[in-house]
């Protein structure tokens, strides 16, 4: 039974996983401007979509309300590394690397950090690579749910497990050469959550749609 109601907590992320399978239809990578929210309805308070802005950094531009409530603020254009203590930041860091570069996914079990009115919280995330209109992988689709009371605000992790998986040789399209290429300096689409409509949870977007 415990085992079951843990698989059911963190069902959002199975869900988010399946969504980007789908709409990666083969390719290696799908795009950023492939998203539809509502596709994930379900899972939205608990996904976020980040934007690698230096080498093992990525910052918030898509946040679901239950990221709000970890860190009892406004999470806009803040770094992924701001949910993880300390001495974790090193490794996510070298896990977002690796997704970007490999390409790959990744799975990371959290536990959370203690002290006064802050009780025992697991949390799991998923990190899924996203390309930008421009065709580099640079943006990441992710999911992240915790197990237990959030209590006082912020709550940030330690990282207790990765799991990686590399993606090359997992498409079964030929070369994705052959998608409609950008032209260089071209703006992304615009952001397909904009026009998803939101009946129960805040969503949270930084000043442009990339």
């Amino acid at each position: 039974m415990t085992q079951f109601a843990s698989s059911s907590r963190f069902q959002p992320l199975r869900e988010v996983e399946a969504y980007w399978q789908a709409i990666r239809a083969g390719r290696l990578v799908p795009r950023r401007s492939d998203i539809d929210p509502r596709g994930i309805e379900r899972a939205l308070e608990f996904a976020f979509v980040a934007e690698r802005i230096a080498p093992g950094l990525g910052r918030l531009r898509i946040a679901g309300s239950h990221l709000t409530e970890l860190l009892g603020m406004e999470v806009r254009g803040m770094p992924l590394t701001a949910f993880f203590a300390t001495d974790s930041r090193n490794r996510i860091s070298d896990t977002l690397e690796e997704v970007f570069n490999a390409p790959a996914t990744a799975e990371i079990s959290l536990v959370g950090e203690r002290g006064i009115g802050k009780p025992p919280l697991e949390a799991r995330m998923i990190l899924l690579p996203l390309k930008s209109d421009l065709g580099d992988i640079s943006r990441v689709l992710g999911c992240v749910v915790t197990k237990g009371d959030i209590g006082r605000a912020p709550r940030r992790f330690e990282i207790s497990e990765v799991k990686i998986n590399r993606l090359l040789g997992d498409a079964f399209l030929p070369d994705e050469v052959k998608e409609t290429p950008v032209a260089t300096g071209m703006a992304e689409a615009a952001d397909p959550f904009e026009a998803a409509p939101r009946p129960y949870l805040r969503l949270v977007h930084s000043d442009d749609s990339n």
